[in-house]
């Protein structure tokens, strides 16, 4: 197909007109407030609903709250959750209400998409997306953050308390019975 091609005129032929309205943006630019940010110093606020790193959180006594239903492993859709388990014999829980703790939790942030859904399905709320989104890693395996580091990026979580809203509604339904 051959296109015909209409011969510039003389004013898109002169180069002078194309150069000064670039000099008059560069200009206008020139006398603007700067918006340049200092980083290592300064940051950008985190909007509202940011949803960031996975983290795990510990309750209030300090206990961990993931008791190893594996939710989040099968919900997380690039598989970047691995959780192992204890066996039959695996180490006896350290709360009272948990049947089974985890031996080992892992997420690799190299393939995590801030989805959010592990948060969204954890039974036990103790899975909570972070504010934070500086983190880095000279290596890949940097990246791939284990139980300890996820409960030190989480910390405790003071404002959940599930178990103890569970046993307080337990006692105002043998106080105040439901009558049908």
């Amino acid at each position: 197909m051959i296109l015909n091609r209409n011969p510039l005129n003389l004013w898109e032929r002169l180069y002078l007109p194309a150069m000064l309205g670039g000099f008059k943006v560069t200009i206008r630019h020139f006398f603007k407030k700067k918006v340049t940010m200092q980083y290592p110093e300064e940051t950008w606020p985190v909007p509202e609903g940011y949803r960031g790193v996975p983290a795990l959180v510990r309750d209030q006594d300090g206990n961990i709250k993931c008791v190893s239903c594996q939710l989040c492993e099968f919900i997380c859709p690039p598989k970047a959750i691995k959780i192992t388990p204890p066996g039959p014999d695996g180490p006896v829980p350290d709360r009272p209400n948990a049947e089974k703790m985890p031996l080992e939790f892992e997420i690799n942030m190299l393939r995590c998409i801030y989805c959010g859904l592990c948060q969204e399905v954890c039974p036990e709320e103790a899975i909570f997306l972070q504010k934070d989104y500086l983190f880095i890693g000279a290596t890949r395996a940097e990246l791939v953050f284990n139980k300890a580091k996820l409960l030190e990026l989480g910390g405790r979580h003071a404002g959940i308390q599930k178990w103890k809203r569970k046993l307080e509604e337990a006692k105002a339904q043998e106080e105040f019975p439901i009558k049908a």
